[in-house]
């Protein structure tokens, strides 16, 4: 008997997620543990794994559309099994394909009535695929005014289509009906000399008229539109997820800042004889990134996240990077910083930078850290603060790396100067334990050899 391949929950109250493509081919075998859908979240590309070996009947759904957890989106069997009629399989199972390429959904047959009896038109629920919701979301258009032509009355694109090319042929018409041509009326002749005795009749005055001023409105260009102000770019799943996750941070962990001052010459001198003759470049940035993994080792109490029930302390030192893409600010996790060496440290950011460009990071490998380091030194930025990422306990902001004047022993000297911003949970870790990481943190930078031990 066949079986459903259904959407699976990427992460934790993930309600959708969109199919990125199809690894295997329909009617191909294969094995346990094969990719055979790939999956995409706000911020990452899954890989869907089989759980036995099998192969592929049907699919449900064509790339690039959006699916509800939970809805079938490919027909499996036996690695030998042969189906002859599909449609009645899925009958069975309880589903009928959407007919627009999204996810199918129960048939109605399967929905029982409310209180026993067959619903009313007036009470029947709308059914409609993700992507003619979608769609119909972006043409402001309401599914609940459209007749569906799917399978048990549901919604489909096509549907959406045919609704808003009858507003857009309505609108037209609306537009051509409010003008319409002006008639060609004759104009009487004008007696070259005018009896003054006579009255000018008021119709041969207003026939005389009326052509004169329809000819000056045909004549008359039409006013030019008033140019549009601004323009509204549609919200992608990303931002959208980053806005929500931020709003809710800001809203509710009480942040605190403790800001320090770094003179980093010899750390950029560590820097370029760490890169002399090696095969992975080592930045700024992950010299920061593993300062930041050993304050944690030297203040534990720093390496900690809000549950809401209990604050919960980590032996290992994970830290999130901030990675900027075209689509939304990423944090990938680096694990287990504190045992890395400063070249995998590169190494493994540059691979998270790259993948996070193409859309290609894992949903676990943004999932964990205690604190993240993001950096827009390269920008420019002398310093700022950042939000929280939850559930962590803090984020350092780092800014860039710039000469300054400096006092040492009552002399002004020239030294190369970092700003850093920590913002903290107030939950999880008090001012005194901030600042103390802190103290650390700069001490780390200033003699960076420790750094590395």
């Amino acid at each position: 008997m066949p079986e459903l391949l259904r959407m699976p929950e990427i992460a934790a109250s993930t309600t959708s997620a969109v199919l990125a493509g199809w690894p295997v081919s329909v009617n191909t075998r294969f094995s346990a543990q094969d990719v055979i859908a790939t999956v995409e979240t706000d911020k990452a590309v899954v890989d869907v794994e089989a759980e036995a070996d099998g192969i592929l009947l049907r699919t449900l759904v064509t790339e690039g559309t959006e699916v509800d957890v939970g809805a079938p989106i490919a027909v499996l069997g036996r690695p030998d099994e042969v189906v002859d009629d599909l449609d009645a399989a899925l009958a069975a199972l309880g589903v009928a394909p959407s007919g627009d390429g999204a996810a199918p959904v129960a048939l109605v047959a399967d929905v029982p009535p409310a209180n026993g009896h067959a619903p009313t038109v007036a009470t029947t629920r709308r059914f409609a695929s993700p992507l003619a919701r979608r769609l119909a979301s972006e043409a402001g258009l309401l599914v609940e005014d459209m007749v569906g032509t799917g399978p048990g009355g549901r919604i489909v694109r096509r549907d959406v289509e045919a609704a808003l090319a009858q507003r857009v042929a309505h609108e037209e018409g609306t537009v051509h009906d409010a003008s319409p041509a002006v008639p060609s009326v004759p104009v009487p002749a004008v007696p070259t000399v005018p009896d003054p005795g006579a009255a000018r009749p008021a119709v041969a005055r207003t026939a005389s008229r009326a052509p004169e001023t329809a000819a000056v409105a045909a004549a008359s260009p039409p006013a030019p539109a008033e140019a549009a102000v601004f323009t509204d770019q549609p919200l992608s799943r990303m931002r959208k997820a980053v806005a929500a996750r931020l709003t809710e941070s800001k809203a509710t962990a009480p942040h605190f800042y403790v800001r320090g001052v770094a003179r980093v010459d010899r750390l950029l001198e560590l820097r370029a004889e760490l890169n002399d003759g090696a095969d992975v470049r080592v930045s700024v940035n992950d010299l920061i990134v593993k300062a930041a993994a050993k304050a944690h080792q030297l203040v534990p109490a720093m390496n900690v996240i809000w549950t809401g029930d209990a604050i919960r302390s980590f032996r290992s030192v994970d830290v999130s990077v901030a990675v900027a893409t075209a689509s939304g600010l990423v944090t990938p996790v680096l694990t287990s910083v504190q045992s890395r060496s400063i070249s995998d440290v590169a190494a493994t950011t540059q691979d998270f930078v790259a993948r996070a460009r193409d859309g290609r990071l894992q949903q676990s490998e943004l999932e964990g850290g205690s604190v993240t380091v993001t950096n827009l030194g390269m920008y420019g930025v002398d310093e700022f603060a950042a939000i929280l990422n939850p559930p962590q306990a803090s984020i350092l902001a780092v800014g860039a790396a710039k000469q300054e004047a400096v006092v040492v022993d009552g002399r002004l000297e020239v030294a190369t100067v970092l700003r850093v911003t920590l913002s903290v949970d107030h939950r999880p870790v008090d001012g005194a334990t901030a600042a103390q990481w802190m103290s650390t943190f700069v001490g780390l930078l200033e003699r960076p050899v420790r750094i590395l031990s």
